[in-house]
């Protein structure tokens, strides 16, 4: 693996137009686009301003299988395993829904630090008598093997997984509840939203069923697009709603729902979007992820070691020091996450602010209503974390006595 050299981040930066007005430590949340990926979306609404949305449906479709094809190298799987979906949440929900009906006395294990949206989606299934059960954490805070090991049994009808929580720096040992899955024979539900496009994400090693993942984050592709794994073997047990004709077509003789992860797919999508996605998805596969993760994770560290020298400050993390995402949750002390985001933004530099309701079986367990959060990539730089600390270091010192 080739790392990422000072000469190549440069000229990502220059191919990236938000680098020049904004510092931007807002990934988790949506990532700047490059301008290819700005042209590939222009490219195609261009051509169905002046063909027809339907007419240029073509080259579109093209578009469309790229970014299958990209995402199934991306996540070790075949293309007929991808769907795409209008976010992250849609794709799980679809997926989660197309379950089998919920009996009472089914249970439902997740991690203390479960996705809300996720949880939200569970409600009916609650609702129908299943138990939702937390696993409990290990001495770093992260889902403990051991401990899930203990609660499973034949009436286990889920594991659900959010593998890099939203509110810190949390990696979950998702392989490991992986290989606790495929032993009991569990559907085991991996939220990657966060993992996908800042480090390896092999689903064969993840031994997952369903995995989803959001294209506006690290893949920086738009917003409003998705992508959904659905093991080939597992897809069978799924019968999602809604559907339509390209999702269960006409055989001659009824409506038969599609033998590929597009059983979860609708004939209307936006090629723009999908354009977009293609084009980000080929770029992050031309940088390669490998070295994208190694200096996410230096980035990362860097920002930690900056932030535990400056007064005030008091770093929210879970995981082990050293092996944790680039999601840094911290506090100021005398500001709120949302208020100190604001203040941040009229100094052009953008981060995260997550509440109580993004996260809300960890963040009440620890206590926390608010946290803000930075979340870096690849083509940030050293300059732009002294430019974050140094604000950061200006605000505390307005609110000291």
């Amino acid at each position: 693996m080739k790392p990422l050299g000072l000469e190549q981040i440069s000229r990502l930066r220059a191919a990236t137009p938000g680098c020049a007005r904004v510092c931007h430590f807002n990934h988790a949340g949506a990532s700047l686009p490059s301008q290819g990926t700005l042209d590939a979306m222009l490219d195609q609404l261009q051509r169905e301003a002046h063909s027809g949305p339907m007419e240029a449906a073509r080259h579109g479709a093209q578009w469309q299988e790229q970014a299958r094809q990209a995402a199934a190298r991306l996540l070790n799987t075949s293309p007929q395993a991808i769907a795409f979906a209008s976010s992250g949440s849609a794709a799980w929900g679809m997926a989660f829904h197309a379950l089998p009906a919920w009996q009472p006395g089914d249970r439902i294990l997740v991690g203390r630090q479960e996705w809300a949206g996720n949880l939200a989606c569970m409600t009916p299934a609650i609702a129908a008598g299943a138990q939702l059960e937390v696993i409990p954490c290990d001495s770093q805070g992260a889902v403990s093997v051991q401990a899930l090991q203990s609660m499973l049994d034949t009436r286990v009808r889920l594991i659900a997984l959010t593998w890099l929580p939203a509110n810190g720096g949390l990696i979950n040992p998702a392989a490991a509840i992986g290989q606790l899955a495929r032993q009991w024979r569990i559907p085991y539900f991996i939220d990657a939203a966060q993992a996908v496009g800042q480090l390896p994400c092999d689903v064969q090693a993840l031994g997952c069923d369903v995995l989803k993942a959001a294209g506006r984050k690290y893949l920086r592709g738009p917003r409003g697009t998705a992508l959904l794994y659905v093991r080939p073997g597992f897809l069978e047990q799924l019968n999602p709603l809604p559907r339509d004709v390209l999702s269960a077509p006409w055989d001659g003789q009824g409506f038969a729902l599609r033998n590929d992860a597009r059983r979860f797919e609708t004939s209307e999508v936006s090629m723009v979007l999908l354009a977009g996605l293609a084009n980000a998805l080929q770029e992050l596969e031309h940088i390669g992820i490998d070295a994208i993760a190694q200096r996410i994770q230096m980035l990362s560290d860097s920002v930690r070691r900056g932030l535990e020298r400056l007064p005030g400050v008091q770093l929210r993390d879970l995981g082990r020091p050293g092996q944790q995402s680039a999601l840094i949750a911290f506090t100021l002390e005398g500001w709120d996450g949302l208020t100190l985001k604001e203040e941040l933004a009229r100094r052009h530099i953008n981060i995260g602010a997550n509440g109580i309701h993004y996260t809300p079986l960890d963040m009440q367990a620890r206590g926390l209503s608010d946290i803000a959060r930075i979340a870096v990539s690849y083509f940030n730089t050293e300059e732009e974390i002294e430019r974050l600390l140094q604000a950061l270091a200006e605000l505390a010192q307005a609110h000291r006595p």
